[in-house]
């Protein structure tokens, strides 16, 4: 059985040319996404009819031929799991109610990969729907990125995009922050043993705010925390590879490569070429095209992926967007990037 191209790169190999996909590959700039979407009362719903999920995970494996598929879910289902209410509002995003009381969420967090058994059978039937040497990524958001829209609830008035109010836990009640994490650690270490034993070849972990913290808090919030959950999905079996992902974070990349645990380490859009080199000395990295420039194509795109190929090719790398493709990019522009790579 041949060995997918983004194993062989997270094992430390440097094939001819990197493993493609992208962070929302399956989203709504896709035609068929859309229509599929259209035919679910919500999106939670959505994510959790497995049939729905795998076909909106297929769809850009058919049209583009990515050397991955990522499972169609969401970082907001552990809530969920955990008893917090959870749903998007249409054009503005999601929406969580009051949190749970801490000791009734301990109490279902070793139940969180049953109660998202819907995410398994998306993974079940995704996995045997791909041909062998395309790899299936599951994924998790991170403790702290998951705890930040907890802790939010609906203050969002308060440096919205910035996760101000949870950072402001954080500094005044350090002690329930600290607790709250601990539970999401154990709810999503049994959430993934339960995506690896559903299919998922290669297990992300998306930590999307930890950009703008200092580092004493980077260290609190999102070095120990990806350490514990790391620890304790291979105490609960997990021998997949994973990938971190510490958006925003590249002057602490390095140290979080050397001390996270994981197996590869995603960049995002600003993280410098040089930074990039240091730290896929340490561990095989992801990225960092960005997606604006994935959106206007042209000359420039195709110079941006020939300058990541000549800093990064001669290593283990994965291409890939430094944040989520866009809803308005178009179908063009993946074609011209991934015939620029090499894989078209």
């Amino acid at each position: 059985m041949s060995i997918p191209l983004l194993i062989r790169v997270l094992n430390g190999e440097t094939p001819a040319r990197p493993p493609v996909w992208f962070m929302r590959q399956a989203g709504r700039y896709l035609p068929e996404y859309r229509a599929l979407r259209a035919e679910a009362p919500d999106f939670i719903s959505f994510c959790l009819n497995p049939e729905m999920a795998a076909e909106a995970t297929l769809q850009p494996m058919r049209r583009f031929g990515f050397d991955a598929a990522i499972v169609f879910a969401d970082i907001l289902l552990i809530p969920g799991a955990l008893g917090q209410d959870v749903w998007f509002e249409a054009g503005e995003g999601p929406r969580l109610g009051a949190l749970p009381d801490l000791q009734a969420m301990r109490e279902r967090a070793a139940d969180a990969g049953q109660a998202l058994s819907a995410v398994g059978e998306t993974l079940s039937r995704v996995r045997a729907a791909l041909e062998p040497e395309r790899a299936l990524i599951g994924f998790a958001g991170a403790p702290w990125t998951v705890a930040t829209y907890m802790l939010d609830g609906e203050a969002r008035t308060i440096g919205k995009g910035e996760r101000a109010q949870a950072r402001t836990y954080a500094y005044a009640e350090p002690e329930t922050v600290a607790a709250l994490l601990d539970v999401l650690v154990e709810a999503t270490a049994h959430y993934l043993r339960m995506q690896q034993d559903a299919g998922a070849q290669v297990l992300k972990i998306f930590e999307s705010w930890a950009e703008g913290l200092p580092d004493d808090l980077f260290e609190t919030l999102v070095l120990a925390p990806h350490q514990a959950l790391i620890r304790r999905a291979r105490d609960l079996g997990v021998t997949v590879p994973i990938i971190g992902f510490p958006r925003g974070s590249a002057a602490l990349a390095e140290r979080y490569a050397r001390e996270a645990g994981g197996q590869g380490v995603a960049l995002d859009t600003a993280c410098p070429l040089e930074v990039g080199r240091r730290v896929q000395a340490i561990k095989p990295i992801q990225g960092a095209l960005d997606p604006l420039l994935l959106r206007a194509g042209g000359p420039m795109l195709d110079r941006r992926i020939d300058q990541l190929k000549d800093a990064w090719g001669q290593g283990p790398w994965i291409f890939n967007l430094g944040h989520g493709i866009l809803p308005d990019v178009s179908i063009d522009h993946v074609h011209q990037a991934l015939k620029r790579i090499g894989a078209e």
